[in-house]
C-alpha cells in the first residue's frame, strides 16, 4: 500500500511541479520568506484599519497554514526529502500538520483567560514563521555554500521533524510583539535595522541564516527568561509583560 501510495505522490502532476520548482529553489523560497514579512504588519495593518475581525483571524490563520507548514513542506519535499522514500514524505507530512496544528491552538486560546506565557509577554511554542524559517535552513545554508550534505534527506529530515515538534512545543518564546523598547536604546535598534536592511539587500542568504541561527540559539534564553519572570511572579514582586531588547529582524 505504501508503494502505491508513494507512487501517486510521484506521478506526472508531481514530477512536472518538480521540474518547474527545481529551476527556481532560490525564488520558491524566497516567496516564504515574504510571506513572513507580510505576516508581520498584516496585524498592524488591520487594527490601524479598525478592520479586526474573528473572521480576518481565521483566514489568517489558513493563509499561515499553507505559507507557513504546505509551502516549506513542499519545497522540502521536492528539494531532498524526496530521495528518501518511506520516510521523506513523513517528516513533509508533520511540518505541514505541525504547523497548522500550532495554528489551530493558537486560535483556539485567543480568547483564554488562562494564559500564563501571554501574561508575561512570551508565546508558547515557536510561532510558525519562525517554525518555516527553522525548517528551511538547510536550504539557506545550501544557498549560501552550495555544500552537497546540506541536501542530504538523512540531514534534512531530521531537522524538518525537529522545527515541526518546536511548533507545537509548550516551550516559552519571545513575543516580539510584545516587546518595549527602552528610550536610551531606541537610536541603536533603528541602526540595527538599517544595517540588517542592508545585508538582507547585499547578501540575503547569508543574513537569513544568520537570523535563522541566531533565534534558535536564543531559544534557551527565552526559556531561561520566562523562567526568571515565572519565579518572581511567584515571590510577588512586580515583573514587565516582557523584556525591554530591541526587536529582531
Amino acid at each position: 500500500m505504501m508503494e502505491n501510495d508513494l507512487v501517486l505522490l510521484r506521478g506526472p502532476e508531481l514530477a512536472a511541479l518538480s521540474d518547474r520548482v527545481a529551476t527556481h529553489w532560490q525564488l520558491a523560497v524566497a516567496f516564504v520568506l515574504i510571506a513572513g514579512l507580510l505576516d508581520g504588519i498584516d496585524g498592524r495593518i488591520a487594527r490601524l484599519l479598525h478592520g479586526e475581525s474573528r473572521f480576518g483571524a481565521e483566514l489568517d490563520s489558513l493563509a499561515d497554514a499553507i505559507s507557513f507548514g504546505v509551502s516549506p513542506a513542499l519545497i522540502l519535499y521536492l528539494w531532498s526529502l524526496s530521495s528518501l522514500p518511506r520516510f521523506g514524505w513523513m517528516a513533509a507530512l508533520m511540518l505541514a500538520v505541525f504547523a497548522a496544528l500550532r495554528l489551530a491552538r493558537f486560535n483556539a486560546n485567543i480568547d483564554a483567560d488562562d494564559q500564563p506565557h501571554k501574561s508575561a509577554g512570551f508565546l508558547t511554542g515557536v510561532p510558525a514563521p519562525a517554525g518555516a524559517g527553522l525548517a528551511l535552513l538547510p536550504m539557506f545554508l545550501w544557498f549560501w555554500t552550495e555544500e552537497p550534505v546540506l541536501r542530504s534527506p538523512y540531514l534534512v529530515a531530521p531537522w524538518a521533524v525537529l522545527a515541526a515538534l518546536l511548533m507545537v512545543s509548550s516551550v516559552a518564546t519571545w513575543s516580539w510583539s510584545s516587546m518595549r523598547l527602552r528610550r536610551n536604546i531606541r537610536f541603536e535598534a533603528i541602526a540595527l535595522v538599517v544595517i540588517v536592511a542592508a545585508a538582507a539587500v547585499t547578501a540575503p542568504w547569508h543574513t537569513v541564516s544568520a537570523i535563522s541561527t541566531a533565534y534558535l540559539l536564543a531559544l534557551p534564553f527565552s526559556i531561561a527568561s520566562y523562567a526568571r519572570v515565572k519565579r518572581l511572579r511567584a515571590s510577588g514582586v512586580p515583573t514587565s509583560a516582557a523584556p525591554s531588547v530591541p526587536p529582531s529582524a
